[in-house]
């Protein structure tokens, strides 16, 4: 019953590519972060600003956190669905962890496109 609605796809191949992909989009975000960082290392408020203000980081910013959130929703249903054995528990626990995702991307958003 969880799995049936819960479920990302109940196709491992599957759930476990779309990991590896959302895996290497942080990857590659936190890498290009992270260079550049390096290379602007004094940065104030107004650095920032500049730098998240424009659409292309917007937009890279949202596959990033879109990509940690939907990594974090495969991995932690394998691990309920693996482990916790109770149904209305696991089933407690999916929702939960589901409006907390969502809550969040909502957040990252009304954030990020905030600035």
């Amino acid at each position: 019953m969880v799995k049936s609605v819960l479920g990302v796809s109940r196709q491992g191949l599957r759930d476990w590519l779309f990991q590896r992909v959302s895996a290497i989009v942080m990857a590659l975000y936190s890498v290009g972060l992270a260079g550049y960082l390096l290379f602007n290392s004094n940065m104030d408020f107004i650095d920032w600003h500049s730098l998240f203000s424009h659409t292309s980081m917007k937009i890279a910013t949202i596959l990033f956190i879109g990509s940690l959130l939907y990594h974090t929703w495969i991995g932690m249903w394998t691990i309920i669905t693996d482990y916790v054995k109770i149904t209305w528990l696991a089933l407690l626990l999916h929702t939960i962890i589901f409006f907390t995702l969502i809550a969040n991307f909502f957040w990252a958003l009304t954030i990020l496109w905030g600035v």
